[in-house]
């Protein structure tokens, strides 16, 4: 499999895992998504803020741009726009990597993190990262929604999109 397609399969993965998560969260009282409920981040909006907050960052490294702060510290928006800007996002990401090609994958960039300092990586590691990144804390996710007695959520396992 050539890198591009690979890519491309992961971002369309985790456009399709992120739908079928908030799909579901939709559905719960919203109460559930400020329970406490132990994992690395200790709620479910939480959790779900940072794998936003993240895909922003990153996509927005790709376009040239470093944050030195959360982007969600400043979102005061309802949760139905958190849920449709998390998966607007996610579909930037789709879009991102459909406009690139082979070489764009591995033409190196610079960055800085969010305390400044500078790195330099290529597109496909960056974005293997940020694909990574989202399918551990969906996985997070899961487990915060089970412990708090909700089992319903079907995979999220890239096998199973593959399956189609």
């Amino acid at each position: 499999m050539r890198l591009l397609h690979y890519v491309r399969n992961l971002a369309q993965y985790n456009l399709w895992a992120n739908t079928k998560l908030v799909g579901f969260l939709k559905k719960l009282d919203p109460s559930l998504l400020d329970k406490e409920i132990t994992s690395s981040f200790n709620t479910i909006r939480k959790t779900l803020y940072h794998v936003w907050d993240t895909q922003v960052i990153w996509y927005n490294r790709l376009k040239g741009i470093s944050f030195s702060d959360w982007p969600s510290k400043h979102f005061k928006g309802s949760d139905e726009e958190a849920f449709n800007g998390f998966i607007e996002q996610s579909n930037m990401f789709v879009e991102l990597v459909e406009e690139m090609n082979d070489e764009d994958l591995l033409i190196n960039f610079k960055y800085k993190s969010l305390e400044g300092k500078e790195y330099t990586n290529n597109a496909a590691e960056v974005l293997t990262h940020v694909m990574n990144h989202s399918t551990f804390h969906r996985g997070q996710l899961v487990t915060m929604l089970r412990n708090a007695g909700f089992t319903e959520l079907s995979s999220t396992d890239y096998i199973t999109f593959i399956r189609g």
